[in-house]
């Protein structure tokens, strides 16, 4: 035991070993990757009079982290075939208020990052949404190393789980001695530093406006043997989503997700789409009918530019945003976790291909 149940040498020894797998110079655990995206913009500076540019179709979190920090979010439609943001529609989201862009590596797919670097003019930066994609890849470059920084999710829904948490990683050293301060209440030395220190009796300094964002020592030493089993998780889902897809893809109605040609998917869910034209019945009556035999579906996620708070403060309606609101009606993710068995896969496809 290390004694510690806060933030202290588990909590590092987790870090340092996630910096190493996703191939960056610094990781800072959070309490969630809500905390650890607020966290990066807050530390890069963004506020009010910036505009951040963010996918319609994520949890809603992606776009809250914006106001947060009292800046604009500026919504952008996303490819439909992908569910990751559009680059066309990116570049004509752009103005010169533009700070960031937050594309999200949505249930484990990474990105388009060459389209979305070749729009984006120089000095924005590109904070990653990591959420679902640790372990992910773009080509030979792991999500986490794809922008200027990133945050990752533990969340128990997520290949590996601290019950709840996060990771930011960047190779910025700046940003993350900034980020490593706000996490903390904006002291100037971590609790570990201090007590290990010549004099732990005096409190640190602080400068900083900070927030206490830092994850226990007990969800650091969960973190790390949950780290241990990340490839084998991914691996084993990689191998059942190609599963689902080979007995699936014969089912006219529904569309599988799309397999990288590039690069490793992290298979955080596996999310299909319905036809609404060629389906036997609706979305959502599909997954009631579902719901009823014992296999638990739900809808990919959301369009954020469909949710009451960002509806009435922006004056969206459902077709401002034409390829989010396709996904909000027709995505259905499908059971994909490590402990389901053969049968269990079965059992799913024989249902669905019964409809």
């Amino acid at each position: 035991m290390s004694g510690w149940l806060t933030q202290g040498p588990n909590v590092l020894a987790f870090e340092q070993a996630f910096a190493e797998r996703h191939q960056v110079s610094h990781a800072l655990a959070t309490t969630s990757c809500t905390t650890g995206l607020h966290l990066i913009l807050a530390a890069m500076g963004i506020g009010p009079g910036d505009e951040v540019i963010v996918p319609a179709f994520t949890w809603i979190a992606t776009a809250n982290v914006v106001l947060y920090c009292g800046a604009t979010p500026v919504i952008c439609d996303v490819d439909p075939d992908t569910y990751n943001i559009d680059p066309a529609d990116l570049a004509r989201k752009l103005t010169d208020r533009t700070k960031a862009v937050i594309p999200v590596h949505l249930f484990g797919l990474c990105a388009d990052m060459e389209g979305i670097r070749a729009v984006l003019p120089p000095g924005v930066k590109i904070i990653e949404d990591a959420a679902c994609a640790a372990g992910a890849s773009y080509g030979d470059t792991p999500a986490g190393a794809l922008g200027d920084a990133a945050a990752f999710s533990f969340h128990p829904r997520k290949s590996i789980t601290t019950g709840e948490g996060g990771m930011i990683t960047t190779n910025d050293e700046v940003l993350a001695g900034v980020a490593d301060m706000l996490r903390n209440h904006g002291a100037s030395v971590s609790e570990e530093q201090r007590h290990k220190g010549p004099k732990p009796y005096l409190l640190p300094e602080f400068n900083l406006l900070g927030f206490n964002y830092r994850m226990t020592d007990l969800q650091g030493a969960v973190g790390r043997v949950q780290l241990g089993k990340l490839d084998a998780y991914i691996a084993e889902r990689h191998a059942w989503a190609e599963y689902y897809r080979d007995k699936l893809q014969r089912v006219p109605w529904l569309r599988m997700p799309r397999f990288p040609d590039n690069g490793t998917h992290a298979w955080q869910a596996f999310v299909t789409y319905v036809d609404p034209n060629s389906a036997p019945m609706p979305r959502n009556a599909i997954m009631e009918h579902l719901q009823a035999v014992g296999i638990s579906c739900r809808p990919g996620t959301h369009a954020v530019h469909m949710l009451g708070v960002y509806r009435d403060r922006f004056g969206f309606t459902p077709d401002s945003f034409p390829g989010a609101k396709a996904c909000d009606a027709n995505t259905m993710a499908i059971p994909l976790h490590n402990r389901m068995s053969k049968e269990d896969f079965d059992y799913v496809i024989a249902t669905i291909c019964a409809l």
